[in-house]
């Protein structure tokens, strides 16, 4: 068996081990309410928790929320937390804007779902147009679930099986996208459950920023769109090469390929989300998470030419299922908060208070990165800042890859849950939302400064 490195991303293994065991000890042991009451209450779920996600914190156990509120969170045993995991993005905007609070008890009292539109629809519909541009609209109630009807229209209008997608991406937990990349070859992800088809037969995997690819896969002639956030996320953040996203535009556009931008994650970059404050012109737009404030809701949109052409090849098909929509998609309290976020709380004033937190917080953890002499850099798109440890720039999903340190990232995520700070636990995301204070992106930059001195020092 091969002998595990002594250093892990400049961090010597010993201190990383004393420092992981005496974290996990002491969030355990300052807790005994939640043990308490997840040792009585948790067997009724699978493997204890009600969606297996919430095993993936690095604690030695889940935390049991007793309220949340702007940027704070409260545990059952009372302890404040300053929340710059925010739901990994649904909370974008902090917990339970008001306009939103209202809207819930407004609409809770005019009735939850009848499968018609709502005044609120209309205006949503005008409001989504005007902050994200001219599209045509639908809503969903997650991104994955827009992402994947989004796909099942760029096939139909082009005729064509494939999309193409770049390795290490996440659009959800659509299935033609769980690719990546094994020896230049398209190959389903390890660790899919339940996956009996071959992905590669509908799905292309190519690495971010290596147009050269985009372009080969193209020419085949098989390509009904491409999936693609502006900026990877989800994992150890990727930003665009300069003019890569004119060449993915120009390409797509000359093979007759569908552009396809999910903004779910980079709606942290300004009013319109990733697409407007950069000016890129996909043919379809998909965001979800927070844009309903929190509730929950997706919307994905079109544009004219485009929906021209899916309304003329739908009206041509047999009648039955599409294998579009749900149930309690485009529900009425989707449509309430929708119209509450987009007139109340997503705001160029929340978004310029997000905007100098954020480089206020990039630019702190990047001074404790450089006084402690770690090989790790600081990502920042919008609200959402991301350290990451290795070198930087990243280019693509395999550097990404590699670029990953579970357990110095799992043993950091504790140690910092114990000073009062919660960050993402699948990588190490962090949004400041409207309602984050100085005060509180100090008390991570200094909790962060702390873990380094402990591991480095």
């Amino acid at each position: 068996m091969p002998k595990k490195p002594d250093l892990i991303a400049g961090v010597r293994r010993n201190r990383l081990e004393a420092m992981a065991t005496r974290e996990a000890r002491r969030y355990a042991r300052s807790r005994p309410r939640t043990r308490a009451a997840l040792a009585e209450g948790a067997a009724a779920w699978l493997d204890g928790v009600p969606m297996h996600w919430m095993k993936d914190w690095p604690m030695p156990h889940p935390m049991l929320v007793a309220r949340a509120t702007g940027a704070r969170l409260t545990d059952i045993d009372g302890f404040g937390i300053d929340d710059f995991c925010l739901g990994d993005t649904g909370s974008m905007f902090g917990h339970s804007p008001a306009p939103v609070a209202r809207a819930i008890r407004r609409q809770a009292r005019r009735g939850l779902t009848f499968m018609l539109p709502t005044e609120d629809a209309l205006e949503a519909g005008r409001l989504l147009t005007g902050r994200f541009g001219a599209f045509r609209w639908q809503v969903a109630t997650t991104a994955t679930d827009a992402n994947r009807f989004a796909l099942r229209v760029a096939r139909a209008v082009t005729g064509r099986p494939r999309v193409l997608v770049f390795n290490g991406c996440y659009h959800g937990t659509v299935d033609d996208i769980f690719v990546t990349l094994r020896n230049g070859k398209t190959v389903n992800r390890p660790g899919l459950l339940g996956q009996v088809a071959d992905l590669s037969l509908v799905a292309t995997a190519v690495e971010f920023n290596d147009i050269a690819a985009v372009e080969a896969a193209l020419k085949t002639g098989e390509i009904a769109a491409i999936l693609t956030e502006p900026v990877m996320t989800n994992s150890c953040m990727v930003l665009p090469d300069p003019g890569f996203h004119r060449a993915l535009r120009d390409l797509s556009r000359q093979h007759g390929t569908v552009l396809i931008i999910d903004e779910t994650h980079t709606i942290s970059s300004g009013p319109g989300g990733y697409t407007r404050v950069h000016g890129l012109e996909p043919d379809m737009f998909v965001v979800g998470k927070c844009v309903a404030g929190g509730m929950p809701a997706a919307v994905w949109g079109m544009t004219d030419a485009l929906a021209d052409r899916y309304l003329a090849v739908n009206a041509g098909r047999d009648p039955g299922h599409s294998g579009m929509g749900t149930t309690l998609s485009a529900n009425p309290m989707q449509f309430a908060c929708l119209r509450a976020t987009l007139e109340e709380v997503m705001t160029e004033a929340a978004y310029a208070h997000m905007e100098q937190g954020a480089a206020r917080l990039a630019a702190g953890l990047a001074a404790v990165i450089a006084a402690h002499h770690a090989p790790w850099h600081v990502v920042r798109v919008g609200a959402r800042v991301e350290f990451i440890c290795a070198p930087g720039p990243l280019r693509n999903g395999s550097d990404a890859a590699q670029a990953h340190q579970p357990d110095l990232e799992a043993a950091i995520h504790t140690a910092l849950l114990n000073r009062g700070c919660l960050i993402a636990p699948f990588h190490n995301m962090m949004l400041v939302s409207p309602a984050t204070k100085k005060r509180q992106i100090d008390r991570l930059i200094a909790a962060f400064d702390e873990i380094l001195t402990d591991l480095l020092d």
